[in-house]
């Protein structure tokens, strides 16, 4: 084996035991949470000392246009950024065909100063900015997502697969263990996958919607966690293809259905104490418990954009579909944005409702912490606990992907934390998609507009 190996988790080593490395594939996420990078030949990796990729990567939208760089640059001339392994985040890609390691990279610049706009130095930032104060988040997410029939069609619905039964998956079937069963070897490929690749997953369940699954992991460093949601998304993909399904994680896929949402639990632990925050002596919360929820009440407005990206997002935004509309809180109530779950004293956390499964991890889990953060430094305080049904309250968030973006945009203290230049990039890819999507003429334009009006 190469020397690098040795730096390598357990896991890939075990993969790779008696066995001769083929390929190696170089990525990194993009805006989207995409997995933009190259793959080369094993020897290659070993032999070359630098990677390279054009820093335009992050003005790419998810349609595969390219929005115009808010800097002013010349964008034909597409500067390289430099590719540096993470051999901490090296994993099997066990659906190849042939023996593949993934590895994450960080993007630097020619000074070897990390590219601001990279999501994953994003998270980074908002990391330190809590590890200069003292203290060390922790996150636990929760992934819903979907399994599909095959849609080769864009004009054609979405509808949910067939499984070993022979019928189609129903939906209002939450923690059924039977309708999770009706795509079992789906989920054995899955459990498999995961295993080879070192990903730990915490617990599997039927959600509401047919063929909507969710599986938790365990709580952990939000960095390592986003990693894994990354290597997760592209991972049960991988795993659904291989029975003729589609995995998607779309925030709201099929029509009447409920959305896809990803839940982020949040503590704070005191780096030198090591015990949590939100916790006092007594055992009682403490008023940094508090003004953590304040933080989130007062800004998560304004970073929407960044866990609902697309305009799909905001259809998982409605009553009755088991998806925050507001920003409440309240102690074991799901009807709330902001959930503190049942726990013991030491684990006492805060439950973000309001993310979807489409944002990218690493910037949705870095706007939340944001949040957080923003609140403790500001000593925000909350609006008093939400004791009723919060969906009968009035709606809070923006509703429309260009209001989300105009919020993010003119939110000093976000830019402050999360950086302007991230910022400025991150609006004005939004904004490209936006408009793009402002081009098109819906079938419900069509069908009720046409000849009515």
């Amino acid at each position: 084996m190469s020397n690098w190996t040795n730096k390598i988790p357990e896991a890939a080593r075990d993969y790779l035991a008696g066995r001769r490395l083929d390929e190696i594939e170089c990525i990194l996420p993009d805006i989207a949470g995409v997995a933009r990078g190259k793959a080369m030949p094993a020897w290659k990796f070993d032999k070359q000392a630098s990677f390279y990729l054009p820093t335009t990567i992050f003005l790419q939208t998810i349609t595969g246009d390219w929005a115009t760089s808010p800097k002013g640059e010349d964008e034909y001339k597409e500067p390289d950024m430099t590719l540096v392994p993470d051999f901490g985040t090296a994993t099997a890609a066990p659906w190849t065909a042939d023996v593949t390691l993934q590895i994450i990279h960080d993007a630097r610049d020619t000074a070897g100063d990390p590219i601001p706009t990279a999501p994953r130095n994003v998270l980074k930032r908002v990391m330190k900015l809590y590890a200069d104060k003292g203290w060390r988040p922790v996150v636990a997410p929760e992934m819903e997502f979907f399994f599909v029939a095959r849609n080769t069609d864009p004009n054609n619905p979405i509808i949910p697969p067939v499984g070993r039964t022979g019928r189609r998956a129903a939906a209002k079937q939450a923690y059924s263990m039977s309708a999770v069963d009706e795509y079992g070897k789906v989920i054995d490929d899955v459990y498999d996958f995961a295993e080879a690749m070192g990903l730990e997953i915490d617990g599997i369940l039927q959600e509401g919607g047919a063929g909507q699954v969710e599986i938790n992991l365990a709580h952990g460093d939000p960095v390592a966690l986003a990693d894994n949601i990354f290597y997760f998304k592209r991972m049960i993909r991988e795993a659904a293809l291989r029975h003729d399904f589609f995995a998607t994680f779309m925030a709201k896929p099929i029509e009447g259905e409920p959305g896809s949402a990803m839940h982020i639990h949040h503590s704070v632990v005191g780096i030198e104490s090591g015990g949590n925050i939100f916790t006092g002596a007594d055992q009682a919360e403490t008023p940094a418990f508090m003004q953590f929820i304040g933080g989130m009440q007062r800004y998560l407005p304004s970073a929407v954009a960044l866990m609902a990206p697309y305009v799909n997002s905001y259809r998982r935004y409605v009553p009755d579909f088991a998806a925050p509309i507001n920003l409440e809180w309240g102690r074991d109530n799901r009807t709330t944005g902001l959930r503190v779950p049942l726990s013991t004293p030491e684990a006492r956390r805060v439950e973000n409702r309001l993310a979807g499964m489409d944002c990218n991890p690493y910037l949705g889990i870095a706007a939340s912490l944001a949040c957080g953060y923003l609140g403790l430094l500001n000593d925000s305080k909350p609006r008093a606990e939400c004791v009723t049904n919060a969906y009968m309250g009035n709606d809070e968030l923006p509703l429309t992907l260009g209001d989300a973006i105009d919020l993010l945009d003119e939110d000093q203290d976000l830019r402050e934390v999360l950086g302007g230049e991230f910022v400025d990039l991150y609006v004005a890819v939004k904004r490209h998609e936006y408009k793009e999507f402002q081009q098109v003429i819906s079938p419900w334009e069509r069908e009720h507009l046409l000849l009515n009006v």
